[in-house]
């Protein structure tokens, strides 16, 4: 079984000692995704595709999150695989600020120095971000998983915003060299402090010596996972719903100020209450699902398909509004529309947690580096789905309202696909237990190994 009665799992402080190796993580991403965008485009005068590119590569390379857990399942730790992505990460945040100084006198040797760094960025928050999933979905008991996945998000914020706000301060007065310096300090803290918090956690997993000698190779491993079909189903799931979670982000503070002509300050305070919104979505969601108890799978099966469904109805309301506008309650549709993101984000990402030990067994990583590679590529693919749609249908429309509203619309059946494929996922698990059982007992007979 995958979830042993008497399994008490991680204590609350060692999911918050995880939750730190998240805001880490979130802590140097950062600075290479947002700090060094803005002095490439504004200090450095260079076009905006660039950084955009870049940051489209280090999404995009992550689509190697299988491999990277099929090595951390053959390795049976988690732990090693953790720190390598942190140090890689690190060493790709830092590489990644020395290009974009060298870019100040040497464009073309700092954009090909650039390159390799974003793909180590990528590939370093592949290495990690996956095994600490894994991790956390190994050890962590079934009814923390839903507070566990909200401390998780939470902290990765908090890293993210401190690590912005430490940066800011230690940029001033701004220079090439200090932007450098201020990324190696941010860096190198970011590390250490992972390290520390990851120390003595993992608890050695019992592999059996047959299991390993006769393990397969990773693209049959992957083509195992993909047989599963519950594991692909939630893989679709996971690209569908993060395509339509990440396509709004570049675009609703434009749609604001170009439907509704909000100033930058307010637009700024209406991305402030959506991300307020996401907070509180995840804390009731975190509740709800530890108060639960031995309902938790089906209390993050409803989370999530009814997270998706609002969120659905929460665009769809945008998309109404502005055709309304300036008399449609904006801010509060926003908010609303962020508790539904927040709500169906940490319920996913409970559901990931559970859903990671169901089918054949020593799988776990590939698995989890499947949905991770989903959600990677549908992060890099929604931005410039959201804004290239709007250009679109702003050319045929030739008015911001309605342009935006069939962008937004585009996104609500996105949700709403998502739904019925969360649904479909949900209604698979029976089979899939099944299947793992049927699989487990064959590898007992042809390896020997207890099933």
């Amino acid at each position: 079984m995958s979830e042993r009665a008497n399994f008490s799992g991680l204590s609350w402080i060692s999911i918050v000692r995880l939750g730190l190796v998240q805001a880490a993580l979130g802590a140097i991403v950062v600075l290479v995704t947002s700090t060094l965008n803005r002095v490439m485009v504004v200090e450095l005068s260079l076009p905006a595709i660039l950084p955009g590119v870049l940051v489209a590569l280090h999404y995009g390379v992550q689509v190697l999150r299988p491999r990277l857990g099929f090595g951390s399942d053959m390795g049976g730790r988690r732990t090693p695989w953790i720190i390598g992505g942190m140090a890689l990460l690190a060493a790709g945040g830092v590489a990644a600020a020395a290009a974009t100084a060298l870019m100040a006198g040497h464009r073309m040797l700092g954009i090909a120095l650039a390159v390799p760094a974003y793909a180590a960025v990528g590939i370093g928050v592949g290495a990690a971000g996956t095994s600490l999933l894994v991790l956390m979905a190994k050890q962590v008991a079934a009814r923390r998983r839903a507070p566990a996945a909200t401390i998780l998000w939470l902290l990765m914020i908090f890293g993210i915003a401190i690590s912005a706000t430490v940066a800011g301060k230690l940029l001033e007065p701004f220079s090439i060299t200090r932007l450098v310096t201020v990324t190696a300090e941010i860096a190198g803290a970011a590390f250490i402090l992972a390290v520390v918090a990851l120390w003595g956690i993992e608890r050695a997993e019992a592999q059996a010596p047959a299991a390993v000698q006769n393990s397969p190779t990773f693209f049959a491993a992957l083509r195992e996972i993909w047989a599963e079909t519950q594991a692909r189903r939630f893989a679709i799931f996971v690209f569908v719903s993060m395509l339509a979670y990440s396509a709004q982000e570049l675009i609703l503070e434009p749609f604001a100020g170009a439907v509704f002509h909000m100033t930058p300050g307010q637009t700024a305070q209406l991305t402030g209450a959506q991300h307020g919104g996401v907070m509180l979505g995840m804390l009731l969601v975190a509740i709800g699902g530890g108060l639960a108890g031995d309902r938790w799978a089906r209390a993050m099966r409803t989370a999530t398909i009814g997270g998706c469904a609002a969120s659905a109805a929460a665009l769809f309301a945008i998309a109404v509004g502005g055709l309304l506008a300036p008399a449609w309650p904006l801010r509060a549709s926003v908010f609303i529309l962020g508790a539904a993101n927040g709500a169906f984000a940490v319920s996913a990402i409970g559901s990931m947690m559970g859903l990671a030990n169901q089918g054949r067994g020593q799988r776990e990583g590939v698995r989890m580096g499947l949905w991770g590679a989903a959600q990677a590529l549908a992060f890099g693919a929604g931005g410039i789905f959201g804004t290239g749609a709007s250009d679109v249908f702003r050319s045929v429309f030739g008015a911001p309202a309605p342009a935006y509203a069939a962008v937004f619309s585009l996104e609500a059946l996105l949700f709403v696909i998502a739904a019925r494929l969360a649904a479909s996922v949900f209604q698979g698990r029976a089979s899939t237990v099944t299947e793992k059982s049927t699989s487990r007992g064959h590898a007992a007979a042809t390896q020997g190994v207890p099933a």
